[in-house]
Protein backbone atom coordinates (compact mmCIF):
# COMPACT_ATOMS: atom_id res chain seq x y z
CA UNK A 1 0.00 0.00 0.00
CA UNK A 2 1.12 3.27 -0.97
CA UNK A 3 1.89 6.38 1.88
CA UNK A 4 -1.19 8.94 1.38
CA UNK A 5 -1.10 12.08 3.32
CA UNK A 6 -3.85 12.83 5.41
CA UNK A 7 -5.19 16.86 5.31
CA UNK A 8 -6.11 18.53 8.76
CA UNK A 9 -7.16 21.80 8.87
CA UNK A 10 -6.46 24.21 11.72
CA UNK A 11 -9.09 27.07 13.18
CA UNK A 12 -9.24 29.60 15.45
CA UNK A 13 -11.89 32.07 15.85
CA UNK A 14 -13.27 34.78 17.94
CA UNK A 15 -16.04 34.06 20.27
CA UNK A 16 -19.81 33.97 18.46
CA UNK A 17 -18.02 33.32 14.84
CA UNK A 18 -20.27 31.77 12.61
CA UNK A 19 -19.88 27.92 10.93
CA UNK A 20 -20.52 30.08 7.88
CA UNK A 21 -17.78 32.47 8.37
CA UNK A 22 -15.60 29.67 9.13
CA UNK A 23 -16.33 27.25 5.87
CA UNK A 24 -16.12 30.52 3.88
CA UNK A 25 -12.37 30.98 5.00
CA UNK A 26 -11.62 26.95 5.14
CA UNK A 27 -12.72 26.94 1.59
CA UNK A 28 -10.90 29.83 0.66
CA UNK A 29 -7.42 28.21 2.21
CA UNK A 30 -7.80 24.97 0.59
CA UNK A 31 -8.60 26.55 -2.85
CA UNK A 32 -4.99 27.66 -2.67
CA UNK A 33 -3.86 24.43 -2.31
CA UNK A 34 -5.74 22.70 -4.87
CA UNK A 35 -7.56 21.16 -2.21
CA UNK A 36 -11.61 20.10 -2.03
CA UNK A 37 -13.51 19.79 1.40
CA UNK A 38 -13.64 16.40 0.86
CA UNK A 39 -9.99 16.00 1.26
CA UNK A 40 -9.90 16.89 4.64
CA UNK A 41 -9.63 14.51 7.20
CA UNK A 42 -10.34 16.74 10.51
CA UNK A 43 -10.49 19.81 12.38
CA UNK A 44 -8.69 21.08 14.65
CA UNK A 45 -8.70 24.02 17.72
CA UNK A 46 -7.50 24.91 21.15
CA UNK A 47 -9.66 23.46 24.46
CA UNK A 48 -10.89 26.78 24.85
CA UNK A 49 -12.57 26.60 21.50
CA UNK A 50 -14.74 23.35 22.14
CA UNK A 51 -17.98 24.87 23.22
CA UNK A 52 -17.69 27.25 19.96
CA UNK A 53 -20.89 26.80 18.20
CA UNK A 54 -19.63 27.77 15.02
CA UNK A 55 -17.10 25.23 14.73
CA UNK A 56 -18.86 22.48 16.24
CA UNK A 57 -21.09 23.02 13.49
CA UNK A 58 -19.07 23.16 10.77
CA UNK A 59 -17.75 19.54 11.87
CA UNK A 60 -20.84 18.01 12.23
CA UNK A 61 -22.03 19.67 8.37
CA UNK A 62 -18.88 18.33 7.08
CA UNK A 63 -19.02 14.90 9.07
CA UNK A 64 -15.61 15.65 10.59
CA UNK A 65 -14.19 15.15 13.72
CA UNK A 66 -13.23 18.42 15.32
CA UNK A 67 -10.04 17.81 17.53
CA UNK A 68 -9.47 20.49 20.56
CA UNK A 69 -5.98 20.69 22.16
CA UNK A 70 -4.42 21.98 25.27
CA UNK A 71 -2.12 24.94 25.14
CA UNK A 72 0.73 23.16 26.45
CA UNK A 73 -0.16 20.90 23.76
CA UNK A 74 0.01 23.34 21.18
CA UNK A 75 2.93 24.45 22.39
CA UNK A 76 4.83 21.26 21.55
CA UNK A 77 4.58 22.60 17.85
CA UNK A 78 5.94 26.08 18.31
CA UNK A 79 8.96 25.83 16.31
CA UNK A 80 7.01 25.08 13.15
CA UNK A 81 4.92 28.04 12.96
CA UNK A 82 5.49 30.24 10.38
CA UNK A 83 4.07 33.43 12.50
CA UNK A 84 4.32 34.10 16.52
CA UNK A 85 1.28 35.97 17.49
CA UNK A 86 1.93 37.73 21.44
CA UNK A 87 -1.81 38.43 21.30
CA UNK A 88 -2.53 34.90 20.77
CA UNK A 89 -0.04 33.88 23.21
CA UNK A 90 -1.96 36.14 25.83
CA UNK A 91 -5.35 35.05 24.89
CA UNK A 92 -4.53 31.49 24.98
CA UNK A 93 -1.04 30.36 26.43
CA UNK A 94 0.27 29.40 22.96
CA UNK A 95 2.01 31.53 19.78
CA UNK A 96 -0.62 30.56 17.44
CA UNK A 97 -4.18 28.51 17.73
CA UNK A 98 -4.77 27.72 13.89
CA UNK A 99 -1.30 26.47 12.72
CA UNK A 100 -0.28 24.78 16.48
CA UNK A 101 -4.03 22.95 16.29
CA UNK A 102 -3.39 21.78 12.12
CA UNK A 103 -0.13 20.19 13.50
CA UNK A 104 -1.31 18.51 16.56
CA UNK A 105 -4.11 17.07 14.34
CA UNK A 106 -2.43 15.43 12.05
CA UNK A 107 0.06 13.93 14.13
CA UNK A 108 -2.73 12.63 16.36
CA UNK A 109 -4.31 11.03 13.73
CA UNK A 110 -1.65 9.45 11.53
CA UNK A 111 1.44 9.18 14.40
CA UNK A 112 3.62 10.83 11.97
CA UNK A 113 5.03 14.00 12.09
CA UNK A 114 3.46 17.31 10.47
CA UNK A 115 3.90 19.40 8.64
CA UNK A 116 2.64 23.36 7.78
CA UNK A 117 1.31 22.97 4.03
CA UNK A 118 -0.96 26.47 4.44
CA UNK A 119 0.16 29.02 6.80
CA UNK A 120 -2.56 31.32 8.78
CA UNK A 121 -4.53 32.98 6.73
CA UNK A 122 -6.76 35.81 8.51
CA UNK A 123 -10.25 37.06 8.14
CA UNK A 124 -11.47 39.37 10.29
CA UNK A 125 -12.97 36.27 12.63
CA UNK A 126 -10.84 33.72 12.16
CA UNK A 127 -7.60 31.62 11.36
CA UNK A 128 -7.42 29.07 8.95
CA UNK A 129 -4.16 27.13 8.71
CA UNK A 130 -3.58 23.71 6.67
CA UNK A 131 -1.31 20.97 7.85
CA UNK A 132 -0.43 17.61 6.46
CA UNK A 133 1.46 13.92 7.35
CA UNK A 134 1.65 11.02 5.78
CA UNK A 135 -1.12 8.14 6.47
Amino acid sequence: MRDRPLWVVGLGCQRGCSALKLRQLMEDGLREGQLELKDVAGLASIDGKSAEAGLLELGNSLGLTVGFFSARELAAHEAQLSHRSDIAFERTGCYGVAESAALAMATRLTGSPATLVIPRRKSPHATFALATAIL
